[in-house]
């Protein structure tokens, strides 16, 4: 049960970490001067307004005192989320192309907070599929679940952010083999996206139903 929550977790994580945007556009401009330590301040930043972000998320669920009455609702909404940004992301990895940058100047911790604290599809993602994703964490786990979840999630964002601003924009990592990285991720994306929804109007997960076919 905790390695497949973990491994879920991984997944969806990895399709908003990976994906082409603000703060992996900086983390790769500030690693031309600072290099992995660059995307490893920007993820910092990012932390520091992810963590509270959560927790407070956790908070309001856990106090409503109906996990499980409030989460084929929030399924629901994370599903849509969850398609829509599979949709994103299989999109980003048909358009992107050579990515080039400049030197920046800028704190890379203050460019992890200012680009999570202001990017409206960053708290949206928290507040549809993170808190289906923290309600299913409470569900199974307890307050035990929101460590587990974090743990899993925030890694993939220091890992990433600090491989990204050591390579200085893709140059470690060709554009093909990116594209093809966003493709699976996304496609792994939309499956949860229908587990997700099929979840929230018939209690069972996929994986469930397909055990009893």
């Amino acid at each position: 049960m905790v390695i497949e929550f973990i491994l879920k977790v991984i997944a969806i994580s990895s399709s908003g970490a990976l994906a082409p945007g603000p703060l992996s556009a900086a983390t790769a401009a500030l690693g031309t001067k600072h290099g992995w330590k660059g995307g490893f301040m920007v993820s910092s930043g990012h932390l520091a307004v992810e963590l509270p972000l959560v927790i407070v998320i956790a908070f309001f669920i856990s106090s409503s005192g109906q996990i499980e009455e409030i989460m084929r609702p929030l399924a629901l909404i994370g599903g849509i989320f969850l398609l829509l940004f599979g949709y994103l992301t299989l999109k980003s990895a048909s358009e992107i192309g050579v990515v080039s940058v400049r030197e920046q100047r800028f704190s890379p911790f203050l460019t992890g907070v200012a680009l999570s604290a202001f990017n409206p599809f960053f708290i949206a993602w928290w507040a549809g599929v993170g808190s289906a994703l923290i309600s299913e964490a409470l569900l199974i786990f307890g307050t035990l679940g929101i460590a587990i979840l974090y743990a899993s999630h925030i890694w993939i964002d220091f890992a990433f952010l600090s491989i990204l601003a050591y390579f200085t924009s893709f140059k470690g990592l060709t554009v093909r083999a990116y594209k093809f990285l966003l493709v699976f991720l996304g496609t792994f994306v939309l499956f949860f996206g229908l587990d997700y929804l099929f979840f929230s109007l018939t209690g069972l997960h996929l994986p469930e139903l397909m055990k009893k076919l």
